[in-house]
């Protein structure tokens, strides 16, 4: 069973909020003029990675099961004359990028990941199994228009970031994961989200014992 303590959570619930929304209530979080370049998903993902402060030390771990949804789109839409900054945009772990290039921030390792059903259990694995002192674990969703017609896209705009150590001193909560399940047994990354938003206890089980906890201090 892998332990570890979470110092610091962080998180968006955008629900149904458009691009404009976000950019015009986030805009102040960013350097002057940056949020006219960015995405929604860019926006929520650094607005909840900024209070942690990502460094060079940390292992950075980023979760997105349709990523970019918006700019694939428009990507999408630009044929027959496709758009090569709308490519590079559509990219999956663009929405973190968009953070760390914007500050020049560089990090330890940075992880990103997609799945489906089991994605925030194996964000969390990689998070888990990381060998810095601390590890972050950021991920979200913004939701698509004519994607999401073809349930190709997420339905909602969210995103999370938490900090985590081996460290017990100032501990907010706690998550303990048997490896040996993860990828058998399901914990999406919505799941993990509104756990985390409601700061609401999760346990998971398997074959009668559990293999996933969360519980708050």
């Amino acid at each position: 069973m892998l332990t570890a303590y979470i110092q610091q959570v962080v998180t968006e619930n955008n629900g149904l909020e458009e691009p404009a929304a976000t950019r015009d209530r986030l805009k102040d979080r960013f350097p002057k003029g940056a949020t006219r370049r960015m995405t929604q998903l860019g926006m929520v993902i650094g607005a909840v990675l900024e209070p942690l402060s990502p460094n060079e030390s940390d292992t950075l771990v980023y979760a997105s099961e349709y990523a970019e949804s918006r700019a694939l789109e428009a990507y999408l839409d630009s044929f027959p004359t496709a758009s090569p900054t709308l490519f590079q945009t559509s990219i999956h772990p663009s929405a973190v990028q968009q953070f760390l290039i914007q500050r020049q921030q560089p990090v330890g390792s940075l992880f990103p990941m997609t799945g489906r059903s089991h994605l925030g259990g194996q964000a969390l694995q990689v998070a888990l199994l990381a060998p810095t002192p601390r590890a972050i674990v950021c991920g979200g969703e913004e939701r698509g228009t004519w994607l999401l017609e073809a349930n190709a896209a997420s339905a909602r705009t969210f995103a999370f970031a938490l900090s985590i150590t081996r460290n017990a001193e100032g501990a907010i909560g706690q998550i303990s994961l048997d490896p040996a399940c993860v990828g058998r047994e399901e914990l999406s990354l919505g799941t993990l989200f509104e756990a985390l938003h409601a700061r609401a206890s999760l346990l998971r089980e398997s074959e009668g014992r559990a293999w996933f906890s969360l519980r708050w201090s």
